[in-house]
């Protein structure tokens, strides 16, 4: 069965395209279950996210496609989240979705993802940048109020790679999502990045699979055109680490099906 949890809508102002023509690029791709998680509102960053008053268009929009396609595919219902203490919401956080991604684009208040504030990166330690993400993504995970992790590692978008062992760095927070009970996804955008590799790296996802984390799959794809791209990548990487079964999510309850 192919899943794919993430992706986007043209409400949260950097993604083009229709929900149908989303879908139909999911149906074309051989997708069974095909969910989207917009970013969610918050009263930070407003120019990358829908606003509070679209939630409700956002629900219809996704709502109609599920009764629109029924039978042809499995539409689901979600957001990606924004873990930023003091700026996260209980109309998001208590909405009823399918599933909800918690995931960590902010340190502080510096967007390191976004291509608009890379220069940052210059009056950093990247050792301690990267330690402070990952404590980021621990205190997500230890919050509860998720179900996936997004992009585990998204730090490394830009290839800005860290002098001491990514795993350790990174163990902390894996130990914090398997104790949480949280499934990660492997997230395919990486390699539309210059990092040119999924979310997480084959080691991190190897680190995964020993603490028994379970795996979903996320185009996080902002065109109808990114839907799909580098799926067999994904499987692949996935099959090799180990991982026999994949998530999906319905009112919040998870679901393990077959690769």
């Amino acid at each position: 069965m192919k899943i794919d949890l993430h992706n986007h809508t043209s409400l949260c102002n950097h993604a083009e395209g229709s929900v149908d023509e989303y879908v139909a690029a999911a149906v074309a791709a051989g997708i069974d279950v095909f969910g989207f998680s917009d970013h969610a509102p918050m009263d930070f960053d407003p120019k990358y996210r829908m606003k509070f008053e679209e939630m409700e268009q956002y629900h219809g929009m996704v709502m109609d496609a599920r009764e629109k396609y029924e039978g042809k595919i499995d539409i689901l219902f979600g957001y990606e989240v924004d873990y930023l203490e003091g700026h996260m919401d209980t109309r998001v956080l208590s909405a009823d979705v399918d599933y909800l991604i918690g995931s960590v684009h902010f340190l502080d208040e510096w967007g390191f993802d976004n291509p608009e504030f890379i220069g940052q990166y210059e009056h950093e330690d990247i050792d301690v940048i990267w330690e402070r993400y990952f404590e980021q993504v621990e205190a997500m995970a230890k919050s509860g109020l998720f179900d996936i992790v997004g992009h585990l590692d998204l730090i490394k978008v830009f290839k800005f790679m860290p002098k001491r062992d990514i795993v350790s760095i990174a163990s902390p927070a894996l130990d914090a999502v398997a104790a949480a009970g949280m499934t990660m996804e492997i997230n395919v955008a990486g390699y539309r990045k210059p990092v040119a590799e999924a979310y997480p790296s084959p080691d991190l996802l190897r680190a995964a699979f020993e603490r028994g984390i379970p795996v979903t799959f996320g185009s996080d794809a902002h065109t109808p055109g990114q839907i799909g791209l580098f799926r067999d990548e994904a499987e692949a990487l996935a099959r090799e680490t180990g991982y026999t079964e994949c998530v999906y999510f319905r009112n919040r309850k998870p679901y393990s099906v077959a690769l």
